[in-house]
């Protein structure tokens, strides 16, 4: 399989309150768990579109600059705590020349592929202060090769949740802009069978991709066919809904067991995640296929000499 469209550009948000609560309560505590700007705008930071990949595709092991309890100062060392974001992928198919609102955006986006944006933790919590995920999220990000198109879609339009604070005029729902599409994760070892570790519906989502879209082009920023926008970890409030192995794991203190009889706190090297989503209508199914990725070990230190 091949990549489904050629990104322009990659754009990835922090967009599911679930998943944001989730986080923000591990390192902020849940009194300071949302910025105080999540419930007023959809947060994002541009990615990498080099780095997106076909599903199917190996993911290696990524080396950054780390700091963590057992050393006290930064060291150069091969991640420790590999993760994974079960998230959708919005592609922009018609360009976007100024702001534009938010039907004019939920018109521009042609269709959605499932999303892994895969995230070195330990590299992220030493970099992200004060611009944000940098290296931590440039090793890779894994989207299936089906595009699920927007009319496709139309039948299983799901409302936002209720807004605890009102948007702005140019942010505000102008109608069921999210889907019903459930979504799951299998993590299978090398050594052994898939196990499901996560199910979750991706109308978990606080922002809809439309108001991603508007929110991105209020700047002026052009939007261009091919254009990537990650929703963001797409997480329930369940424990067995969340979409990654940071919440899962809680940080790494509360190891899974898979089906096995082995622990995981992050990806193990060898380790095969793959997401799957479908859509179910009376009497028949919208599938989105699957999107996988194999870890693989960590290069030889690539600057020693």
């Amino acid at each position: 399989m091949h990549l489904p469209v050629l990104v322009s550009e990659f754009t990835d948000f922090y967009a599911g309150r679930h998943h944001a609560t989730n986080v923000g309560t591990m390192f902020r505590g849940a009194e300071n768990a949302l910025p105080p700007n999540w419930l007023h705008i959809p947060i994002g930071y541009n990615g990498r579109a080099s780095s997106v990949v076909v599903s199917g595709t190996d993911v290696r092991r990524p080396w950054g600059q780390l700091k963590s309890p057992d050393h006290d100062k930064p060291a150069f060392l091969p991640c420790r705590r590999f993760d994974l974001e079960l998230e959708m992928g919005a592609i922009v198919g018609q360009p976007g020349d100024g702001p534009v609102t938010v039907d004019e955006a939920d018109a521009m986006i042609f269709g959605y592929v499932l999303l892994n944006d895969w995230s070195a933790r330990d590299i992220q919590a030493w970099e992200y202060q004060p611009l944000g995920p940098f290296q931590a999220k440039a090793t890779a990000t894994s989207i299936s090769p089906w595009i699920v198109t927007a009319a496709a879609l139309e039948p299983f339009r799901a409302p936002c949740p209720p807004r605890e604070v009102e948007l702005l005029d140019h942010l505000k729902d102008t109608g069921p802009m999210l889907y019903d599409i459930d979504l799951a994760v299998t993590l299978a070892p090398e050594s052994g069978k898939a196990s499901e570790i996560a199910r979750t519906n991706y109308r978990e989502m606080y922002y809809s991709s439309a108001q991603q879209l508007a929110h991105h082009t209020t700047s002026g920023c052009p939007m261009t066919p091919g254009d990537v926008l990650g929703s963001g970890t797409i997480s329930g409030a369940e424990k067995h809904q969340r979409g990654s192995l940071l919440e899962l794991s809680w940080g790494g203190k509360e190891p899974i067991t898979l089906d096995t009889g082995e622990q995981r706190a992050f990806i193990e090297d060898g380790d095969t995640v793959t997401l799957h989503g479908r859509c179910h209508g009376d009497g028949y199914t919208i599938g989105f296929g699957t999107c996988a990725g194999k870890v693989l070990p960590a290069l030889e230190n690539p600057y020693a000499r």
